[in-house]
């Protein structure tokens, strides 16, 4: 019997259906401002790619800031632990999560049984998130994905010496007023966020297997920085941003498999 995972952050609502513990669908979706209609919509979409109804699911645990949203679910559980789930389903082994959403980070670092034993979350400054990223790329008139692969290019990154987003700006207008190259400014922006994570990480203790996972996984230029800071190598999942919905996912396998689990009976639309 199919279980679902949803994973509702600030930027992005994420959904995974696994079954035997092999994923059938996912998807990912912007949040917007309706937290609970999007939770469904996500979830919808995942179980349209799995070619299965809301009435197949036998279970479903809801992560992310927006879980309470989800009237839906069946249960609701901390995102440090089902992020260290997800990572650890997908890169066996892992020992420490690096994971960069739009609106916080946290680093976990884990046990050989895959147990979080330590962790810490960056949830109430915007340095070293993906709205970082995304203001200091606006400033330059850039997409981030546009600043991702130019950052790669930057033969001398400028330095950003402000972790505050309002004065990192400035920074930037700065340098774009000294007239120095976008690649030099982009890839200082992006030095900066890896430095800020890398403290926390630094804090909770690094440990091999290192996985990066969350939207900011996919900034290249980024994970370069990092491997830089944390002096470790990166490994990174196929799929980084769903690394909470499967967490999730998994854990409301485990319901099932204990005898806890119940036929879903929440109708959506859909």
């Amino acid at each position: 019997m199919a279980v679902a995972g949803v994973d509702v952050g600030a930027v992005s609502a994420k959904a995974v259906v696994l079954n035997d513990s092999k994923i059938l669908g996912q998807a990912v979706v912007p949040t917007g401002h309706d937290v609970a209609r999007i939770a469904e919509t996500v979830l919808n979409q995942a179980l349209s790619n799995a070619g299965l109804k809301m009435a197949e699911l036998q279970y479903i645990v809801a992560t992310g800031y927006g879980r309470r949203a989800t009237d839906f679910a069946d249960k609701e559980m901390s995102e440090i632990i089902c992020h260290a789930a997800g990572a650890a389903w997908m890169v066996p082994g892992a020992r420490t999560v690096i994971d960069i959403g739009g609106q916080d980070s946290k680093v976990i670092r884990m046990d050989t049984n895959s147990n979080v034993v330590e962790f810490k979350m960056n949830d109430k400054c915007a340095a070293g998130t993906g709205r970082f990223l995304e203001v200091m790329a606006s400033a330059l008139d850039m997409t981030t994905e546009e600043a991702a692969k130019i950052g790669l290019n930057s033969k001398e990154p400028c330095v950003i010496s402000n972790v505050c987003t309002v004065f990192a700006e400035s920074e930037v207008v700065s340098y774009r007023a000294e007239k120095r190259c976008r690649e030099d400014i982009i890839a200082g922006v992006q030095w900066a966020a890896a430095k800020r994570v890398a403290v926390m990480a630094k804090t909770v203790g690094i440990e091999d297997i290192l996985v990066f996972t969350g939207g900011v996984a996919n900034n290249k230029s980024v994970v370069k920085f990092m491997e830089k800071e944390t002096g470790h190598s990166i490994i990174l999942p196929e799929m980084p941003q769903i690394a909470g919905a499967l967490g999730a996912a998994l854990y409301a396998e485990k319901k099932v498999e204990k005898g806890t689990g119940q036929l879903c009976e929440a109708t959506m639309e859909g």
